[in-house]
């Protein structure tokens, strides 16, 4: 039996690309294990699948002053080691990463251990974490065309994003039922990503009864950011997060505000979801999800608003704008050739794997 060792933590998006392999990797009978921090998202979204889980010790790397950039590095070398013993015992036949730090020590180990990886770059530019472990990778996957010139080549292949097929059967009906909509008016989802959007939460709740005018509203809010003071309200539905109904709501959407993260534009697309980006600011972070958003813009694929533009007047006016075009941006995602990954990326896999 080939065993492979997943890695990638600390958003959503650094772990739902590797459960959208799990299927063709159990069909192909992988041993499957997964390692990730010892309490990270990455625990909470693999354990439900029953894929044998190791913790290990994560540091990171920040781009602005703080008191753990001194200790969290002896977190890292401390990492590297508990992920070497685990590849020891394991002895898998190959290493997929999806990036976030927690994958750095995996995949200095893998190449320690003599052990292939492959990692998973998403958006436009590598991020500090895949520049750190790209010299230790046999092939890096990538999204965007643009991203080929910033990584190795030889190494370098695109892919595009691995879509979790599940998102593509979702039930309507059902998600109508948990929110307690009507079938009469159109409905927004909005996403702030996995820990979600302090930013992007206030801005709609700022325009929510001029919203509620025209639509039905779901809001992920991410973990604690819920408004206690905004539950009963008629047409609005919010959650921490959700998990496997995420299908349903996604096939109840007609329009979708986000973040600019790589994975979840990526699935956006396939979806075919008319689509709102708010990418989180190049202040907060070193400007990838704006990157990712102007591709998409100029792709016809998605509306942008940044975030220093974002307000609840704004947000408003945009969201009209884009519902107003819709079918503009369906055809133009529906024309995409953006294909799914997940062949190309499996087929990686088992290359490296009969090395």
């Amino acid at each position: 039996m080939k065993r492979i060792i997943l890695t990638g933590g600390g958003t959503a998006g650094h772990v739902t690309p590797n459960i959208a392999l799990l299927p063709r990797l159990i069909e192909l009978g992988y041993d499957i294990h997964y390692i990730g921090s010892y309490n990270g998202i990455e625990k909470d979204l693999i354990e439900p699948f029953g894929v044998p889980y190791h913790g290990i010790s994560s540091g990171k790397l920040r781009r602005y002053f703080s008191a753990r950039n001194f200790t969290d590095p002896f977190r890292v070398v401390k990492g590297f080691g508990e992920a070497r013993k685990l590849i020891k015992e394991l002895k898998p036949d190959v290493i997929f990463s999806k990036g976030g730090f927690v994958s750095v020590p995996v995949v200095l180990a893998g190449k320690r251990c003599k052990v292939p990886v492959i990692i998973h770059e998403s958006d436009m530019t590598p991020g500090l974490a895949n520049k750190i472990a790209i010299p230790s990778a046999s092939k890096v996957c990538c999204n965007f065309p643009e991203t080929l010139e910033y990584l190795p080549e030889g190494k370098a292949v695109l892919t595009g994003s691995p879509i979790r097929q599940e998102l593509l059967s979702g039930n309507k009906i059902a998600a109508l039922d948990m929110c307690g909509f009507t079938a009469d008016k159109p409905v927004i989802l909005v996403i702030g990503g996995s820990l979600g959007s302090v930013v992007v939460n206030n801005a709609v709740r700022g325009s929510l009864p001029q919203l509620l005018e025209h639509f039905q509203v779901i809001h992920l809010c991410g973990k604690d950011k819920t408004d206690e003071s905004l539950a009963g309200t008629k047409g609005y539905c919010q959650f921490e997060y959700v998990r496997e109904e995420l299908r349903d709501i996604f096939a109840l959407a007609d329009l979708v505000i986000s973040r600019a993260g790589a994975n979840a534009i990526c699935e956006l697309l396939a979806l075919r979801k008319p689509n709102l980006l708010i990418p989180l600011s190049a202040k907060a972070s070193r400007g990838d999800q704006l990157l990712n958003a102007r591709s998409f813009e100029r792709q016809g694929f998605s509306m942008v608003l940044e975030e220093e533009d974002l307000t609840p007047e704004s947000l408003l006016d945009a969201v009209l704008d884009l519902y107003e075009n819709r079918g503009t941006f369906i055809d133009a995602m529906r024309d995409s050739d953006q294909q799914d990954s997940i062949d190309t990326i499996i087929g990686l896999i088992e290359e490296a794997a009969a090395d």
